[in-house]
Order: structure tokens, then sequence, then C-alpha cells
């Protein structure tokens, strides 16, 4: 059996039958660059996260369209060869360094982006850390913790507040915060970390936009479904589903700024959100019941031994330094 962990999703999504399900399923996204390039042309746009994935395809169509794009991420050696591929084709893009988790990177970033720019019309909050894995694997590991609620949290929630004052200053500006359909659903088992930080963020977003909204500032939130990157892929029945690409994405979030609704979901997204408190007590044993069914990721499992490793090699080394004072 191969121990390699996929980076992607199987063929079976390409399919034409599992794309119609994945437009059906939606929500559909801009496909007009011209009126997107009417909203944000010479605009700055912050797209956090945008290394991989949704970012970095977020940041090639908004530069496209003729915005002024501010990469940020951890590495910046894959940033660079975003910015390079965006420059080839005639955009324009910063890149900057960005790790959500520490409060020291989030202030040095947004000094350094509104020296440079003077000011941010448009936010992405796109950085996120995804966890699917049972809390006894987590037992050890506080950096699980630490890792989820600074990603999806409190270094959103410190970012938001840095480049607030000058949109609110201005009467104008738009933030869009990429949430997860999960938190419409309720509670699901093994998915506690991701979805609590998602879910705090959600709502002090909510309650922000709601505040900002009288000077001129608006949010839209889109509550993604699946989506097929480098961050779904080690869930393998994932692998199977129909789902959105990165470009299916990033054009629903080109929607969001062009068109500025509150709120973007799949077609089963408010449904459940209405269902969630009713079905609650008959589905937690269902959902109990499948948990103690499926497994965990292999990259779960892999980088808890890998833990567990480290800490008894350092336990030993430890040992051997005691023996020898």
């Amino acid at each position: 059996m191969s121990t390699r962990l996929p980076s992607g999703p199987s063929p079976i999504v390409h399919h034409p039958i599992a794309r119609a399900a994945a437009y059906l399923i939606g929500p559909r996204g801009l496909r007009d660059v011209e009126r997107l390039r009417a909203e944000v042309a010479g605009k700055v746009v912050v797209v956090t996260g945008a290394s991989y994935g949704l970012g970095a395809a977020t940041a090639e169509l908004f530069a496209h369209a003729g915005a002024r794009v501010v990469l940020a991420a951890r590495s910046m050696d894959q940033l660079r060869s975003v910015a390079t591929e965006i420059a080839e084709k005639g955009g324009e893009a910063a890149v900057y360094q960005l790790d959500l988790t520490s409060e020291e990177s989030v202030t040095e970033f947004a000094d350094a982006v509104l020296h440079d720019f003077g000011g941010v019309d448009y936010l992405i909050h796109n950085a996120g850390k995804s966890l699917r894995r049972s809390v006894h694997l987590s037992y050890d590991r506080p950096k699980d913790v630490n890792a989820t609620s600074g990603a999806n949290y409190v270094g959103p929630m410190r970012l938001t507040l840095a480049l607030l004052p000058g949109m609110r200053a201005r009467g104008s500006g738009h933030i869009v915060n990429v949430s997860t359909v999960g938190v419409m659903f309720g509670v699901v088992p093994k998915w506690g970390f991701y979805l609590s930080s998602k879910a705090a963020f959600d709502i002090w977003m909510r309650a922000v936009g709601m505040e900002a909204r009288g000077d001129g500032v608006t949010l839209t939130t889109f509550y993604a479904g699946l989506m097929h990157t480098r961050m779904s892929a080690p869930s393998r029945w994932m692998r199977l589903l129909p789902g959105q690409t990165p470009l299916d994405a990033a054009r629903v979030l080109a929607r969001g700024v062009v068109e500025k609704p509150r709120t973007l979901t799949p077609v089963y997204g408010h449904p459940f959100a209405i269902l969630a408190p009713v079905l609650r007590f008959p589905m937690e044993p269902i959902l109990g019941f499948v948990y103690r069914r499926l497994g965990d990721t292999q990259a779960s499992l892999s980088r808890v031994a890998a833990g567990q490793s480290e800490v008894a090699r350092i336990g030993v080394a430890e040992k051997v330094g005691a023996h020898a004072e």
C-alpha cells in the first residue's frame, strides 16, 4: 500500500457529469472579466494565503483584471513564483511574508502594505488551516490549537483591525471572508479545531460588517463547499466528490467583489443551517456512529507519528545528557 499522500483530486471529478454537478451545487462565479476589471482596475487587493490553490488563482484572476495585487503567505519562494507568472502575463503583484499565527508578523505586514500602497481597497481573507483529526491525536499537540486558532481566527482578526480603519476613513472598501459551509452544519466529529475557529471568525466578522457598513465598508462571506486543493486532498474520500476547482472558487470571489452580496454559499448551505438545530439530537448519534467507522487521514496519522518520534528522540537525548553530567 502506498504511503504517498495525495495532493489533488481524483481524475473522476473532471468528468463532464461531475463538473455539471459542481456547477449546479454552486455557488456560481463571475465569468465576465470586464465586469471585474471595471471594479478593481488600479485598486489594491490583498489576498492572504496566495501561495497555492484558491489564493494563487484569485491573485492571478484579479491581476489579469488590472488590480494591484498584494500576495501574502509564509512561503516567499512560492509567492515569488506566483508573482512571476502574474508579471509575465502583464499583471502587477507584490509579495509580502505573512504568518497569521504571529502577532508581530501581522503588524509588520500591515504596516508595510499601508506604507507602500497608502491603503487597501479589497481584503480577501483566504488563508486558513484545515484540520481533520480525532481529538485523542491532539492530546500532546498544543500546536493544533495554536495553528487553527491563529490562522483561522486571531490572525485574520488582527489583520482586519489593522486595515479596516483606513477603509472606514476613506468611506469605501470591501472585505471577503472565505469561510466554510461546515459552520452552517453544526458540529461534526474530527473537525472541532477547524470549525470552531472558522465559526469564531465568521461571527466576529459579521458583527464588524454590521458596524462598518454605515461607513461604506461592505462584507461578503463565502461559505465554501468542497474545493479540490492541496488542503482537502489528504481526505481521500473527498477526492472522489464533485467540487470546485481553485479557478471556480476564484470566480466566486470575483462575484463577491463585483456584486457584494452578504453571503455566497452552495445550494444546500442555508437549508442545512435552518435544519441543523432541529436535527441536532437525531444527527449526533448518527455522526458518532460514522466517526467510529471512519479512520483518520493518512496525513494526520503520519504527522502525529512524526511528532511522537521527535519527542522520543529528544527524550533520549536528554537522558544521555543527564548521564553525561
